[in-house]
Protein backbone atom coordinates (compact mmCIF):
# COMPACT_ATOMS: atom_id res chain seq x y z
CA UNK A 1 0.00 0.00 0.00
CA UNK A 2 1.22 3.54 -0.77
CA UNK A 3 0.56 6.47 1.58
CA UNK A 4 -2.12 7.84 -0.75
CA UNK A 5 -3.91 4.48 -0.60
CA UNK A 6 -4.01 4.43 3.21
CA UNK A 7 -7.48 4.54 4.75
CA UNK A 8 -8.55 7.85 6.23
CA UNK A 9 -6.29 9.93 3.99
CA UNK A 10 -2.62 10.73 4.49
CA UNK A 11 -1.13 8.66 7.31
CA UNK A 12 0.64 10.61 10.03
CA UNK A 13 3.95 9.78 11.71
CA UNK A 14 4.80 11.29 15.08
CA UNK A 15 8.52 11.87 15.60
CA UNK A 16 9.93 12.48 19.08
CA UNK A 17 13.66 13.38 19.24
CA UNK A 18 15.74 13.48 22.41
CA UNK A 19 16.47 17.14 23.31
CA UNK A 20 20.12 17.16 22.25
CA UNK A 21 21.42 18.72 19.02
CA UNK A 22 23.00 15.48 17.84
CA UNK A 23 19.66 13.68 18.21
CA UNK A 24 17.35 16.40 16.86
CA UNK A 25 19.18 16.77 13.53
CA UNK A 26 18.91 13.14 12.33
CA UNK A 27 15.31 12.86 13.52
CA UNK A 28 14.29 15.92 11.50
CA UNK A 29 16.16 14.54 8.48
CA UNK A 30 14.14 11.35 8.83
CA UNK A 31 10.97 13.45 9.07
CA UNK A 32 11.87 15.16 5.79
CA UNK A 33 12.50 11.79 4.10
CA UNK A 34 9.09 10.53 5.29
CA UNK A 35 7.38 13.74 4.18
CA UNK A 36 8.92 13.45 0.71
CA UNK A 37 7.32 10.00 0.47
CA UNK A 38 3.83 11.21 1.25
CA UNK A 39 3.57 10.91 5.05
CA UNK A 40 2.15 13.67 7.26
CA UNK A 41 4.54 14.78 10.00
CA UNK A 42 4.08 15.77 13.63
CA UNK A 43 7.18 16.66 15.63
CA UNK A 44 6.74 16.24 19.38
CA UNK A 45 9.35 17.87 21.59
CA UNK A 46 9.98 18.63 25.23
CA UNK A 47 9.92 22.18 26.51
CA UNK A 48 13.63 21.77 27.23
CA UNK A 49 15.91 22.68 24.30
CA UNK A 50 13.08 22.75 21.77
CA UNK A 51 14.01 23.73 18.20
CA UNK A 52 12.63 26.99 16.83
CA UNK A 53 9.19 26.18 15.43
CA UNK A 54 9.64 28.90 12.81
CA UNK A 55 12.57 26.99 11.27
CA UNK A 56 10.49 23.85 10.62
CA UNK A 57 8.51 23.32 7.41
CA UNK A 58 5.13 25.03 7.62
CA UNK A 59 3.24 21.80 6.90
CA UNK A 60 4.71 19.99 9.91
CA UNK A 61 2.62 19.97 13.06
CA UNK A 62 4.57 20.77 16.22
CA UNK A 63 3.53 19.66 19.71
CA UNK A 64 5.31 20.76 22.89
CA UNK A 65 5.30 18.32 25.81
CA UNK A 66 5.76 19.60 29.34
CA UNK A 67 8.70 17.86 30.96
CA UNK A 68 9.03 19.37 34.44
CA UNK A 69 12.79 18.79 34.54
CA UNK A 70 14.64 21.03 37.02
CA UNK A 71 16.87 23.49 35.12
CA UNK A 72 19.94 22.42 37.10
CA UNK A 73 19.49 18.82 35.94
CA UNK A 74 18.89 19.88 32.32
CA UNK A 75 22.11 21.92 32.39
CA UNK A 76 24.22 19.24 34.08
CA UNK A 77 26.52 16.72 32.38
CA UNK A 78 24.67 13.81 34.03
CA UNK A 79 23.01 12.49 30.88
CA UNK A 80 21.55 9.24 32.27
CA UNK A 81 19.70 10.85 35.25
CA UNK A 82 18.42 13.58 32.92
CA UNK A 83 17.09 11.08 30.36
CA UNK A 84 15.57 8.84 33.05
CA UNK A 85 13.81 11.86 34.56
CA UNK A 86 12.54 12.92 31.13
CA UNK A 87 11.03 9.48 30.55
CA UNK A 88 9.27 9.50 33.91
CA UNK A 89 7.90 13.02 33.52
CA UNK A 90 6.90 12.87 29.84
CA UNK A 91 5.08 9.51 29.79
CA UNK A 92 1.74 10.87 31.05
CA UNK A 93 1.56 14.03 28.87
CA UNK A 94 2.65 12.01 25.82
CA UNK A 95 -0.07 9.45 26.53
CA UNK A 96 -2.63 12.26 26.80
CA UNK A 97 -1.50 13.69 23.47
CA UNK A 98 -1.34 10.40 21.56
CA UNK A 99 -4.67 9.12 22.86
CA UNK A 100 -6.37 12.20 21.38
CA UNK A 101 -4.41 12.38 18.12
CA UNK A 102 -5.97 11.37 14.79
CA UNK A 103 -4.59 9.47 11.79
CA UNK A 104 -1.37 8.51 13.62
CA UNK A 105 -0.07 5.21 12.22
CA UNK A 106 3.37 5.23 13.80
CA UNK A 107 5.52 6.83 16.50
CA UNK A 108 9.24 7.14 15.78
CA UNK A 109 11.08 8.15 18.93
CA UNK A 110 14.71 8.30 19.90
CA UNK A 111 15.81 4.94 21.31
CA UNK A 112 16.35 6.72 24.65
CA UNK A 113 12.59 7.49 24.81
CA UNK A 114 11.61 4.08 26.19
CA UNK A 115 8.54 5.39 28.06
CA UNK A 116 6.85 7.15 25.08
CA UNK A 117 7.65 4.14 22.89
CA UNK A 118 5.95 1.95 25.49
CA UNK A 119 2.93 4.28 25.54
CA UNK A 120 2.56 4.00 21.75
CA UNK A 121 2.79 0.21 21.90
CA UNK A 122 0.17 0.03 24.68
CA UNK A 123 -2.19 2.25 22.65
CA UNK A 124 -1.84 -0.03 19.63
CA UNK A 125 0.28 2.38 17.55
CA UNK A 126 3.41 1.11 15.78
CA UNK A 127 6.46 2.12 17.79
CA UNK A 128 9.87 2.42 16.13
CA UNK A 129 12.97 3.53 18.05
CA UNK A 130 15.63 5.46 16.10
CA UNK A 131 19.24 4.80 17.02
CA UNK A 132 21.00 8.05 16.14
CA UNK A 133 24.43 6.63 16.94
CA UNK A 134 26.25 3.72 15.29
CA UNK A 135 25.19 0.10 14.91
CA UNK A 136 28.33 -0.82 16.85
CA UNK A 137 27.10 1.32 19.76
CA UNK A 138 23.69 -0.38 19.71
CA UNK A 139 25.45 -3.77 19.86
CA UNK A 140 27.18 -2.45 22.97
CA UNK A 141 23.76 -1.62 24.44
CA UNK A 142 22.54 -5.15 23.73
CA UNK A 143 25.68 -6.67 25.26
CA UNK A 144 25.85 -4.46 28.37
CA UNK A 145 24.72 -7.13 30.90
CA UNK A 146 27.20 -9.60 29.39
CA UNK A 147 29.98 -7.00 29.57
CA UNK A 148 29.29 -6.62 33.28
CA UNK A 149 29.05 -10.37 33.78
CA UNK A 150 32.40 -10.93 32.03
CA UNK A 151 34.08 -8.30 34.19
CA UNK A 152 34.81 -5.76 31.45
CA UNK A 153 32.57 -3.26 33.23
CA UNK A 154 32.87 -1.32 35.43
CA UNK A 155 36.30 -0.67 33.90
CA UNK A 156 39.53 -0.87 35.88
CA UNK A 157 42.89 0.70 35.08
CA UNK A 158 44.34 -2.80 34.74
CA UNK A 159 42.01 -3.88 31.92
CA UNK A 160 41.85 -0.78 29.70
CA UNK A 161 43.77 -2.44 26.86
CA UNK A 162 42.00 -5.80 27.10
CA UNK A 163 40.29 -6.98 23.90
CA UNK A 164 36.51 -7.24 24.22
CA UNK A 165 36.24 -10.60 22.47
CA UNK A 166 32.45 -10.37 22.27
CA UNK A 167 32.61 -6.99 20.43
CA UNK A 168 35.63 -6.91 18.14
CA UNK A 169 37.53 -4.66 17.39
CA UNK A 170 36.85 -2.84 20.67
CA UNK A 171 39.13 -2.63 23.67
CA UNK A 172 37.76 -2.08 27.18
CA UNK A 173 38.83 1.58 26.97
CA UNK A 174 36.43 2.01 24.00
CA UNK A 175 33.34 0.98 25.95
CA UNK A 176 30.93 3.67 27.10
CA UNK A 177 31.64 3.76 30.81
CA UNK A 178 31.09 5.79 33.94
CA UNK A 179 33.85 5.61 36.53
CA UNK A 180 31.59 6.83 39.33
CA UNK A 181 29.59 3.88 40.74
CA UNK A 182 26.34 5.85 41.10
CA UNK A 183 26.52 7.16 37.54
CA UNK A 184 27.39 3.67 36.27
CA UNK A 185 24.25 2.22 37.84
CA UNK A 186 22.11 5.05 36.43
CA UNK A 187 23.52 4.38 32.95
CA UNK A 188 22.96 0.63 33.32
CA UNK A 189 19.37 1.29 34.43
CA UNK A 190 18.77 3.49 31.39
CA UNK A 191 20.15 0.83 29.02
CA UNK A 192 18.03 -1.89 30.63
CA UNK A 193 14.86 0.08 29.89
CA UNK A 194 15.99 1.11 26.41
CA UNK A 195 16.94 -2.39 25.25
CA UNK A 196 13.82 -4.00 26.76
CA UNK A 197 11.58 -1.55 24.92
CA UNK A 198 13.54 -1.87 21.65
CA UNK A 199 13.10 -5.65 21.75
CA UNK A 200 9.30 -5.22 22.10
CA UNK A 201 8.99 -2.49 19.49
CA UNK A 202 7.59 -2.78 15.97
CA UNK A 203 11.08 -2.46 14.50
CA UNK A 204 14.40 -0.64 14.84
CA UNK A 205 15.73 2.22 12.69
CA UNK A 206 19.50 2.69 12.43
CA UNK A 207 21.25 5.82 11.20
CA UNK A 208 23.95 3.86 9.40
CA UNK A 209 24.57 1.95 6.17
CA UNK A 210 25.90 -1.36 4.87
CA UNK A 211 29.04 0.13 3.31
CA UNK A 212 30.27 1.26 6.72
CA UNK A 213 28.72 -1.12 9.28
CA UNK A 214 27.46 -4.13 7.35
CA UNK A 215 28.77 -6.69 9.85
CA UNK A 216 27.35 -4.87 12.89
CA UNK A 217 23.97 -4.47 11.19
CA UNK A 218 23.89 -8.21 10.45
CA UNK A 219 24.76 -9.03 14.06
CA UNK A 220 21.92 -6.85 15.33
CA UNK A 221 19.48 -8.56 12.96
CA UNK A 222 20.52 -11.91 14.44
CA UNK A 223 20.16 -10.66 18.02
CA UNK A 224 16.68 -9.10 17.92
CA UNK A 225 13.52 -10.47 16.34
CA UNK A 226 12.01 -7.18 15.12
CA UNK A 227 12.65 -5.78 11.62
CA UNK A 228 15.78 -3.61 11.30
CA UNK A 229 15.95 -0.68 8.87
CA UNK A 230 19.40 0.81 8.16
CA UNK A 231 18.50 4.12 6.51
CA UNK A 232 21.59 6.26 7.10
CA UNK A 233 23.33 8.49 6.80
CA UNK A 234 20.21 10.57 7.28
CA UNK A 235 21.95 13.88 6.62
CA UNK A 236 22.17 13.21 2.86
CA UNK A 237 18.80 11.53 2.32
CA UNK A 238 16.65 14.62 2.61
CA UNK A 239 16.79 18.43 2.40
CA UNK A 240 18.37 20.19 5.34
CA UNK A 241 16.17 21.57 8.09
CA UNK A 242 17.86 24.23 10.24
CA UNK A 243 17.43 22.59 13.63
CA UNK A 244 20.51 24.13 15.21
CA UNK A 245 20.11 25.28 18.78
CA UNK A 246 23.06 27.66 18.19
CA UNK A 247 23.34 30.52 15.70
CA UNK A 248 25.48 29.57 12.69
CA UNK A 249 28.21 31.96 11.56
CA UNK A 250 28.03 31.60 7.78
CA UNK A 251 30.85 34.05 7.18
CA UNK A 252 33.23 31.12 7.53
CA UNK A 253 32.05 29.80 4.14
CA UNK A 254 33.22 33.01 2.45
CA UNK A 255 36.55 32.65 4.26
CA UNK A 256 36.88 29.04 3.02
CA UNK A 257 36.13 30.20 -0.52
CA UNK A 258 39.39 32.16 -0.45
CA UNK A 259 41.55 29.20 0.71
CA UNK A 260 43.47 26.74 -1.53
CA UNK A 261 42.02 23.22 -2.01
CA UNK A 262 42.51 20.74 0.86
CA UNK A 263 44.52 23.28 2.88
CA UNK A 264 42.29 23.92 5.91
CA UNK A 265 41.94 21.93 9.13
CA UNK A 266 38.36 22.12 10.41
CA UNK A 267 38.12 21.78 14.20
CA UNK A 268 34.88 21.14 16.08
CA UNK A 269 33.86 19.16 19.15
CA UNK A 270 30.11 19.19 18.58
CA UNK A 271 27.37 20.78 20.62
CA UNK A 272 27.83 19.02 23.96
CA UNK A 273 31.46 18.02 24.66
CA UNK A 274 33.51 20.23 26.97
CA UNK A 275 37.27 20.43 27.51
CA UNK A 276 39.42 22.07 30.18
CA UNK A 277 41.20 25.40 29.74
CA UNK A 278 44.62 23.72 29.47
CA UNK A 279 43.46 21.59 26.54
CA UNK A 280 42.04 24.65 24.76
CA UNK A 281 45.37 26.45 25.10
CA UNK A 282 47.49 23.46 24.01
CA UNK A 283 45.24 22.81 21.03
CA UNK A 284 45.43 26.45 20.02
CA UNK A 285 49.23 26.58 20.16
CA UNK A 286 49.42 23.19 18.42
CA UNK A 287 47.32 24.48 15.54
CA UNK A 288 49.42 27.65 15.42
CA UNK A 289 52.63 25.59 15.39
CA UNK A 290 51.39 23.40 12.54
CA UNK A 291 51.60 26.46 10.23
CA UNK A 292 48.39 25.26 8.55
CA UNK A 293 45.22 27.25 8.04
CA UNK A 294 42.33 26.25 10.29
CA UNK A 295 38.65 26.92 10.94
CA UNK A 296 37.85 26.33 14.61
CA UNK A 297 34.43 26.20 16.27
CA UNK A 298 34.83 27.60 19.79
CA UNK A 299 31.22 27.53 20.95
CA UNK A 300 29.78 28.79 24.24
CA UNK A 301 30.67 26.51 27.17
CA UNK A 302 33.26 24.57 25.18
CA UNK A 303 35.57 25.08 28.17
CA UNK A 304 34.24 23.46 31.31
CA UNK A 305 32.74 26.01 33.67
CA UNK A 306 33.12 28.95 31.26
CA UNK A 307 30.31 30.58 29.33
CA UNK A 308 32.76 31.81 26.67
CA UNK A 309 36.42 31.18 25.82
CA UNK A 310 39.01 33.75 24.85
CA UNK A 311 42.33 32.78 23.28
CA UNK A 312 45.48 34.67 24.35
CA UNK A 313 46.10 37.89 22.41
CA UNK A 314 49.58 36.77 21.35
CA UNK A 315 48.12 33.57 19.88
CA UNK A 316 45.45 35.46 17.96
CA UNK A 317 48.21 37.60 16.51
CA UNK A 318 50.27 34.50 15.63
CA UNK A 319 47.47 32.97 13.54
CA UNK A 320 46.10 36.18 12.05
CA UNK A 321 45.08 35.53 8.45
CA UNK A 322 45.29 31.74 8.61
CA UNK A 323 43.11 30.97 11.61
CA UNK A 324 39.36 31.58 11.62
CA UNK A 325 37.43 31.12 14.88
CA UNK A 326 33.61 31.02 14.97
CA UNK A 327 31.07 30.18 17.66
CA UNK A 328 29.14 27.73 15.43
CA UNK A 329 29.42 26.64 11.80
CA UNK A 330 27.21 24.99 9.16
CA UNK A 331 29.22 21.79 9.53
CA UNK A 332 27.78 19.72 6.70
CA UNK A 333 28.50 22.55 4.27
CA UNK A 334 31.98 23.02 5.70
CA UNK A 335 32.87 19.34 5.29
CA UNK A 336 31.79 19.41 1.65
CA UNK A 337 33.95 22.46 0.93
CA UNK A 338 36.97 21.77 -1.32
CA UNK A 339 39.24 23.88 0.92
CA UNK A 340 38.86 21.50 3.88
CA UNK A 341 41.56 18.83 4.02
CA UNK A 342 41.19 17.41 7.55
CA UNK A 343 38.71 17.34 10.42
CA UNK A 344 39.90 17.47 14.04
CA UNK A 345 36.86 15.95 15.73
CA UNK A 346 35.51 14.41 18.92
CA UNK A 347 34.09 11.58 16.73
CA UNK A 348 30.43 12.00 17.51
CA UNK A 349 28.46 9.78 15.13
CA UNK A 350 26.90 12.62 13.11
CA UNK A 351 30.33 14.22 12.67
CA UNK A 352 31.87 10.88 11.69
CA UNK A 353 29.24 10.21 9.02
CA UNK A 354 29.45 13.76 7.68
CA UNK A 355 33.23 13.52 7.44
CA UNK A 356 33.09 10.19 5.58
CA UNK A 357 30.46 11.43 3.12
CA UNK A 358 32.52 14.60 2.62
CA UNK A 359 35.62 12.52 1.95
CA UNK A 360 37.51 14.37 4.72
CA UNK A 361 40.02 12.33 6.81
CA UNK A 362 39.86 12.72 10.58
CA UNK A 363 42.12 13.57 13.50
CA UNK A 364 40.30 11.90 16.40
CA UNK A 365 40.08 13.24 19.93
CA UNK A 366 37.26 11.20 21.53
CA UNK A 367 36.34 12.27 25.05
CA UNK A 368 33.63 9.81 26.11
CA UNK A 369 30.38 8.07 25.19
CA UNK A 370 30.07 6.66 21.68
CA UNK A 371 33.04 8.77 20.54
CA UNK A 372 35.45 6.15 21.89
CA UNK A 373 33.89 3.35 19.84
CA UNK A 374 33.62 5.54 16.74
CA UNK A 375 37.29 6.55 16.93
CA UNK A 376 38.35 2.88 17.10
CA UNK A 377 36.48 2.17 13.87
CA UNK A 378 37.79 5.33 12.17
CA UNK A 379 41.44 4.62 12.98
CA UNK A 380 41.70 0.83 13.18
CA UNK A 381 38.91 -0.60 11.01
CA UNK A 382 38.22 1.88 8.20
CA UNK A 383 41.69 3.47 8.62
CA UNK A 384 40.49 6.90 7.52
CA UNK A 385 41.94 8.89 10.41
CA UNK A 386 44.61 9.13 13.10
CA UNK A 387 44.27 9.24 16.87
CA UNK A 388 45.37 12.50 18.47
CA UNK A 389 46.11 11.02 21.89
CA UNK A 390 44.65 8.30 24.10
CA UNK A 391 41.70 9.64 26.06
CA UNK A 392 43.37 9.28 29.48
CA UNK A 393 46.44 11.29 28.45
CA UNK A 394 46.72 15.05 28.72
CA UNK A 395 46.93 16.75 25.36
CA UNK A 396 50.05 18.69 24.38
CA UNK A 397 50.66 21.08 21.50
CA UNK A 398 53.24 18.62 20.18
CA UNK A 399 50.52 15.94 19.89
CA UNK A 400 48.45 18.29 17.73
CA UNK A 401 51.35 19.21 15.45
CA UNK A 402 52.35 15.56 14.99
CA UNK A 403 48.79 14.44 14.15
CA UNK A 404 48.36 17.29 11.66
CA UNK A 405 51.65 16.42 9.96
CA UNK A 406 50.71 12.72 9.75
CA UNK A 407 47.36 13.45 8.15
CA UNK A 408 48.13 16.49 6.00
CA UNK A 409 51.53 15.26 4.81
CA UNK A 410 52.44 12.73 2.14
CA UNK A 411 52.85 8.93 2.50
CA UNK A 412 50.52 8.11 5.42
CA UNK A 413 48.26 11.05 4.57
CA UNK A 414 48.01 9.99 0.92
CA UNK A 415 47.01 6.44 1.92
CA UNK A 416 44.36 7.72 4.33
CA UNK A 417 42.94 10.11 1.73
CA UNK A 418 42.69 7.29 -0.80
CA UNK A 419 40.86 5.05 1.68
CA UNK A 420 38.33 7.70 2.67
CA UNK A 421 37.62 8.45 -0.98
CA UNK A 422 36.90 4.75 -1.52
CA UNK A 423 34.69 4.62 1.59
CA UNK A 424 32.84 7.75 0.49
CA UNK A 425 32.22 6.28 -2.97
CA UNK A 426 30.85 3.06 -1.45
CA UNK A 427 28.58 5.08 0.85
CA UNK A 428 27.31 7.21 -2.04
CA UNK A 429 26.48 4.03 -3.98
CA UNK A 430 24.42 2.77 -1.00
CA UNK A 431 22.46 5.99 -0.75
CA UNK A 432 21.86 6.44 -4.48
CA UNK A 433 18.53 5.42 -6.01
CA UNK A 434 18.28 1.63 -5.89
CA UNK A 435 21.09 1.33 -3.32
CA UNK A 436 20.72 -0.55 -0.04
CA UNK A 437 19.88 2.57 2.00
CA UNK A 438 17.33 3.80 -0.53
CA UNK A 439 15.71 0.35 -0.59
CA UNK A 440 15.68 0.13 3.21
CA UNK A 441 14.00 3.53 3.50
CA UNK A 442 11.26 2.51 1.07
CA UNK A 443 10.82 -0.76 2.95
CA UNK A 444 10.44 1.26 6.15
CA UNK A 445 7.76 3.54 4.65
CA UNK A 446 5.86 0.51 3.29
CA UNK A 447 6.06 -1.06 6.75
CA UNK A 448 4.73 2.08 8.46
CA UNK A 449 1.63 2.40 6.23
CA UNK A 450 0.84 -1.31 6.09
CA UNK A 451 -2.17 -2.52 8.17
Amino acid sequence: MTPSDAPGGCPRVVLFPLPYQGHIEPMLRLAAAFHARGLAITVVHTETRAPDRRKLPVDYDFVSIRDGVPPELAESSDVAPFVLTLNRSCAAPFREYLAGARDVVCVVADVDWFAPLGVARELGVKALPLMTSSAAKFRMYLAFPLLEEKGYLPIRESNLDTDVKELPPLLVRDLHHERDATRHRAYADLLTHMVAEARQSSGLILNTLDAIEGTDISNICQDIVVPVFAVGPLHILSPSVDSSLLLQDRSCIEWLDAQPPSSVIYVSFGSLVSIDAHELTEMAWGLAGSKRSFLWVVRPRLVRGCESSELPAELREEVRGRGRIVSWAPQQEVLKHPAVGAFLTHCGWNSTLESILGGVPMICRPLGGDQLCNARYVCQVWKVGVRLVEVENQLTRGDVQLAVERLMGREEGDRIRERIRDLRDAAVKCTSKGGSTDASLQRLVDFIVSP
